[in-house]
């Protein structure tokens, strides 16, 4: 068993309630993802020794499921929705644009971890097509910005890049 540093101690407390052969293991990745926003190899390797796992197993659930994350989040996503009424609607030209802008690929984020890019699922708010939401981690906000075109687009990109926050996007 490897140290027990403080992180791992906060990691095995966050998930003590888990029990082995109880189907316990999505559940013990969503609560370290809420808690960190991200599961490392460590909280893997925890979340394996507390359900008597093997890390791989844990691994592969990770890697298996999309909303789990290797790395820490940025602090403010752009989620860019791939819906139907949002490709109809120039979707994949606003996701170019802010990609282009933010010089970064797809669930990708900048080099100082400012703003990320990732895919949305369609959430029915059609009638706002295309649109992003703007997650802010520090907030726990979420806000939609519909109607876009490639130059608001642009410009939402430009205002979180450089620091601005959701509240700030929606009121410029």
């Amino acid at each position: 068993m490897p140290l027990e540093t403080e992180s791992r101690a906060q990691i095995r407390a966050l998930v003590s309630e888990f029990r082995p052969n109880h189907g316990d293991l999505l559940a013990a990745l969503h609560r370290v993802q809420h808690e960190y926003g991200y599961i490392s190899r460590e909280a893997m390797e925890v979340v394996a020794e507390q359900l008597h796992l093997f890390a791989a197993q844990v691994y592969g659930a990770v890697s298996y499921y999309e909303e789990f994350r290797f790395e820490p989040p940025a602090a403010v996503d752009i989620r860019w929705c791939s819906g139907p009424a949002c490709r109809g609607r120039n979707g994949g030209g606003i996701r170019d644009a802010i990609l282009a802008t933010l010089g970064v690929e797809m669930d990708g984020q900048t080099e100082d971890g400012r703003v990320g890019v990732r895919l949305g699922q369609c959430i029915g708010t059609c009638e706002l097509a295309p649109q992003v939401w703007i997650e802010e981690r520090a907030t726990h906000t979420n806000e939609i910005i519909g109607d876009l075109n490639a130059a608001k687009a642009v410009k939402i990109a430009r205002a979180l890049r450089d620091g601005a926050s959701a509240a700030e996007v929606l009121r410029g």
